[in-house]
């Protein structure tokens, strides 16, 4: 799981068509409409995503995201959910936002796998993120009912195609890389 902040950004002038050989062109200048974020769960050996489009990224908005992954997953007893260390990603976000019945029933159905510092490559949703922006948000995008629907229409055909996440990194790399957070053996 992880989560993005977009700007929504609208054009100031009107852009000029593609002709053949030339693509359209946009003006430098723009019209800032603000913000929203968007959240990003995905289950990379089934090549499922579930995306959000919020307008806030707050600790409320993390408890109602986490709330969603877990009515997904009714017949699961854990959930297993790998993410960054942001200080959202705590049990008292899931106490502001619910009850405190509900925010423990909630916390108990997870396990909760931080990715180191600076270890967000580690992050498989980022990846998603990062696909997400290259394949459908490298334009201007002024409104976020338009966020939204783009979103999830890219979402609908990403999971429709069970497009999974290309994922080379070996607990071998994992060795060498993060040396530092494996025991070694004096012998």
């Amino acid at each position: 799981m992880d989560e993005s902040p977009r700007q929504l950004i609208d054009e100031v002038k009107t852009p000029i068509a593609a002709l053949p050989g030339q693509p359209a062109r946009h003006d430098y200048e723009y019209k800032r409409c603000g913000t929203c974020n968007i959240f990003m769960a995905n289950e990379p050996l089934a090549g499922t995503r579930m995306v959000e489009v919020t307008e806030t990224k707050t600790k409320v908005d993390w408890a109602i995201f986490v709330e969603k992954i877990a009515s997904c997953y009714e017949d699961a007893e854990r959930i297993t959910l790998v993410m960054d260390n942001l200080n959202t990603h705590v049990p008292g976000s899931l106490y502001e936002a619910f009850s405190p019945e509900k925010a423990k029933a909630l916390w108990d159905r997870f396990e909760f796998v931080y990715t180191p510092k600076h270890g967000s490559w580690l992050n498989m949703a980022e990846i998603e993120l990062n696909v997400l922006s290259g394949q459908c948000l490298k334009r201007r995008i002024a409104e976020i009912g338009v966020m939204r629907n783009e979103v999830k229409a890219w979402e609908s055909t990403r999971n429709g195609v069970k497009a999974g996440v290309n994922w080379q990194f070996t607990a071998e790399d994992a060795r060498i890389r993060l040396k530092r957070l494996y025991p070694t053996l004096d012998v």
